[in-house]
């Protein structure tokens, strides 16, 4: 073992093919069945250092969503959510433990800031939207797996309308025998009357059609391969109807939306032709046939119940509305307390109308979240409060919690860094000790001008590599570009010993 450790570039691209790697592309999406909460947590390890007590309580929630679907119908609905508080200070890993479990879950996942609901202009029904743009996310979410389903079939569809434009199947000529028609007529046939044709078909035709069908065959190759990608063609496309927005009365938003859609479908179709190459048409047409080829109805029952039984609501800020008493005499323009009231029925489970119909709220996981420094969660009103019953503090992270963010997290800050220089055919390398310096560097600034966790790595790391970073490829023209500590005291560590500086700098 060296005595120095490096972070090389190779570690990057020998990721990409890891066990590691090929395990999570395994046990995502609809296998969630198949993790424990071990596994949960594992996975999540992958992403966020620490916060041990916060991953354990989102992996029982997770786990549970997949328990409750296995037992009888007759109890299912009387099984509520785990919904979770967690307290911590910004950039602790609050928003990426939510944001994972949602990848690893392959469930819709909508966050909001529980402090726009205290802006001026809002009313009490606003509170709904988040059901709404969550119910938007799944039917998106939906499209996007029964069209990669359909992708074969939608491409196969695309090459034959190309194949039209560049080479139009030959049409027979075809003449109607005047003399049955003239004995059609006198018996009275009239216009709905089906009269006798034959079809004469002059010598050559038959050779040029078979000529045609090869050359079709040919250019069907070609546009398969690729080879023709770079070729203009002339398309006829649907053009974007203009956005209408109809909004019903304070109550009764669902009016709007009934109007809002019977407007939209009233209004005109338009198309527009445009040059395109056959590559950017392939793009366009391929997603406008697998819509063709969707059953939009299944897929929106699908959506909606993904929403009902797997939907995650991620409310941050929670603190800003708690009504403290500190916190209440800072002169809201809306009441804080209002605001819970109105959180109240969609956390503990209403119907909310939207454009796809009602959807239950009753087993959507709401995880909340606040630094709660000037209020307690105590301080929240008792009924939302016992909407979320499992409650978890997040630790301030401290040096080598840092340290780790910077080594055994997939996709690290450095590996990022690393990889960016790859471009440029410069191998960047971060010695042990500089990566150790770092770390101390981020601990520090964040204990003496303000926590704002893990994003101190961005700032520092940002201004660490600034000056490589502008001059790649202009100035620096050497391949390799080793960083130690030495390098990041000389560019860090008179910023660090001067507080005001940097508190603007860092």
């Amino acid at each position: 073992m060296t005595e120095e450790k490096e972070v090389k570039a190779s570690e990057k691209i020998t990721e990409k093919n890891s066990k590691n790697g090929k395990a999570e592309k395994k046990i995502t999406g609809d296998k969630l069945k198949q993790l424990t909460p071990s596994e949960i947590v594992a996975e999540l390890d992958k992403y966020i250092i620490g916060q041990n007590n916060a991953k354990k309580s989102v992996a029982i929630a997770l786990r549970n969503r997949w328990r409750r679907q296995q037992v009888p119908d007759s109890m299912k609905d009387e099984i509520m959510p785990n919904n979770i508080i967690m307290i911590g200070p910004t950039g602790v890993g609050k928003t990426e433990i939510a944001r994972r479990i949602s990848k690893l879950s392959n469930a819709p996942f909508i966050k909001v800031e529980a402090s726009k609901f205290t802006e001026v202009g809002y009313v009490g029904r606003d509170v709904e939207s988040m059901i709404r743009e969550l119910t938007d996310l799944s039917v998106t979410m939906v499209k996007q797996e029964k069209s990669e389903l359909v992708q074969k079939k939608a491409e196969d569809n695309v090459i034959e309308r190309i194949l039209d434009i560049l080479l139009p199947p030959m049409k027979k000529k075809v003449s109607i025998d005047s003399d049955r028609a003239e004995a059609a007529e006198s018996e009275g046939g009239g216009e709905n009357k089906t009269v006798g044709f034959t079809v004469n078909v002059e010598p050559n035709d038959e050779k040029s059609e078979e000529t045609n069908q090869k050359t079709r065959e040919k250019f069907r190759e070609d546009l398969k391969s690729g080879k023709l990608d770079n070729r203009n063609i002339e398309l006829d496309l649907s053009a974007e109807a203009p956005m209408l927005q109809v909004l019903g009365p304070i109550g009764l938003e669902e009016m709007g939306l009934n109007l809002q859609d019977l407007f939209g479908n009233m209004m005109p179709k338009k198309s527009k032709k445009r040059k395109l190459t056959i590559a950017e048409a392939k793009t366009i047409l391929v997603q406008e046939e697998a819509q063709k080829l969707i059953d939009m109805d299944a897929a929106i029952k699908e959506a909606v119940d993904k929403v009902q039984n797997s939907g995650i609501v991620f409310i941050d800020e929670i603190d800003k509305i708690a009504g403290g008493s500190k916190a209440s005499n800072q002169s809201p323009d809306v009441s804080r307390e209002g605001v819970q009231r109105d959180l109240l029925p969609i956390v503990e489970g209403s119907t909310v109308i939207t454009k796809y119909g009602p959807v239950k709220t009753d087993h959507i996981l709401f995880i909340a979240s606040g630094a709660f420094h000037v209020a307690k969660p105590s301080d929240l009103i008792p009924e939302l409060q016992g909407r979320f019953p499992i409650r978890v503090e997040l630790n301030s992270l401290t040096e080598e919690d840092f340290y780790n963010i910077l080594t055994q997290t997939q996709n690290a800050l450095i590996k990022q860094y690393i990889a960016l220089l790859e471009t440029e055919a410069i191998t960047l390398t971060f010695k042990e000790d500089a990566i150790r310096e770092v770390a101390k560097i981020a601990a520090l600034v964040n204990e003496q001008v303000e926590n704002i966790g893990a994003r101190r790595l961005h700032t520092i790391l940002t201004t660490l590599l600034e000056s490589i970073l502008f001059e790649v490829p202009d100035k620096i023209k050497k391949k390799k570009i080793d960083i130690d500590k030495k390098y990041v005291n000389d560019k860090l560590s008179a910023i660090v010993k001067d507080r005001d500086l940097s508190s603007y700098i860092l």
